[in-house]
């Protein structure tokens, strides 16, 4: 009998758990290790800070439902990788021995790269259900006493479009308050351009979020590093194609939420050179497993992408659902291969898909293959895009509750689209 041990129980890591569990059958064991006793669905994060969402809705205990699946849980943080004597370490003291681990952490946010950034300091973030809870909370006080606004990414973020939703939500709320017109607003990223988004643009992204932005009347900075933040003001380094700096701003605000960079987790990172590169992301071959530990394998946000493009100001890629998707398929039918004796030939779908609400209406990309040069290149705005988030949102959690297996970006959001499958 293997036992596999999977860290990290979020979009990837939940779904891995079930598909493992499925492809293996009974006669394999499998664990799942996680931070926390609940699963959040991120993608709302920013709809839980303006108050469209409550924890209640976007959360669940997860114990019960990979139980029922026969699956171990562990709701206790991960404390070092052994990775030469196939053991993790909990910290409160277990040891799990393991025949395979599957790393889906999700990033460790790197809030203390910029001085006076994130929760701790003086800006909000929609990276976790917390953090968006705490910004509803100044959210309420803005509401009640006007002031600018500034939202975007700091330099190394590599997840850009919650940034853009997040700033469309809050215009959208502000205009059915009827006091948009009390709150300035400015959009700073590390992006070239807008419409970037980590990818080098898709299709017409630049033009029409573009549009999208000075129709809702936010003024935008680009090739933009922020240097600290204060109570009340954000300094920004603008540059220019060379990565010289050509302006210098002191943007005064109210309310702010800048996205952070991305980082290994703690005891993924502590393992060295061998399982993760330099910003601690784990080192994985065409078939999701590290180079030099093959029965290490990791999925989601945890991996190590290089940068579509080189940019004045550093910018990542970033990894949508529907990869994730094909990265869990792929390792659970590789840990199948691996335990028959037999070599992999499962690689994932690295193609980049995605419904990004804009409070009103929405924009869906996709982007085949994620890295240009691409096959196809594909934005669409409407409200269809918005009422479709909606509902996935439901579908996934309730999906999640049941434990499937289906492919669900492709079942639903490719049917959203009418495209149907991608080969």
């Amino acid at each position: 009998m293997a036992h596999v041990v999977i860290l990290g129980c979020g979009t990837g890591g939940m779904p891995a758990a079930y598909e493992i569990k499925e492809t293996l059958g009974s006669g394999h064991k499998v664990t799942v290790v996680h931070n926390s006793e609940t699963f959040q669905f991120v993608p709302s994060n920013p709809w839980v800070a303006v108050g469209w969402r409550s924890r209640k809705e976007v959360t669940f205990p997860i114990a019960p439902y990979l139980n029922r699946k026969g699956i171990d849980f562990k709701p206790v943080p991960a404390k070092e990788i052994k990775a030469d004597d196939n053991q993790l370490v909990l910290e409160d003291g277990t040891v799990l021995d393991y025949d395979f681990l599957v790393i889906a952490t999700g990033p460790k946010l790197a809030f203390e790269e910029v001085e006076g950034a994130g929760p701790g300091g003086h800006t909000h973030s929609v990276c976790t259900v917390d953090h968006a809870e705490r910004a509803y909370d100044d959210w309420k006080d803005l509401v009640k006493e006007p002031g600018p606004v500034v939202v975007g990414a700091v330099q190394g973020a590599s997840c850009y479009g919650p940034a853009y939703e997040f700033a469309f939500i809050m215009d959208a709320d502000l205009r059915k308050r009827k006091m948009r017109d009390r709150v300035p607003m400015t959009f700073v990223t590390a992006e070239p351009y807008i419409g970037h988004l980590g990818l080098g643009g898709v299709g017409d992204s630049k033009g029409m979020l573009e549009s999208e932005l000075r129709q809702r009347h936010i003024p935008w900075i680009c090739n933009a590093k922020v240097t600290k933040v204060e109570a009340g003001k954000m300094f920004v380094a603008e540059h220019n194609d060379k990565g010289e700096v050509i302006k210098e701003h002191e943007l005064p605000f109210k309310f702010g939420m800048m996205l952070p960079a991305f980082k290994g987790v703690d005891a993924v990172a502590a393992v060295g050179d061998d399982l993760c590169n330099p910003r601690g992301f784990v080192k994985v071959d065409p078939y999701q497993r590290n180079p030099k530990w093959n029965n290490i394998y990791s999925v989601g946000v945890c991996i190590a992408i290089p940068p579509v493009e080189a940019t004045p100001v550093p910018t990542g890629a970033p990894k949508t659902g529907y990869m994730i998707e094909s990265m869990v398929t792929a390792t659970a039918h590789n840990i199948e291969a691996a335990i028959a004796g037999k070599d992999p030939v499962e690689k994932a779908t690295w193609n980049a898909i995605c419904l990004a609400d804009m409070g009103d209406t929405g924009a869906a990309f996709v982007a085949l293959p994620q890295i240009p040069p691409r096959n196809v290149a594909w934005m669409k705005k409407g409200k269809w895009v918005h009422l479709a988030k909606v509902a996935f949102e439901k579908y996934f959690i309730r999906k999640m509750k049941k434990g499937s297996t289906e492919p669900l970006y492709e079942k639903y959001i490719l049917k959203a689209m009418g495209i149907g499958k991608l080969k």
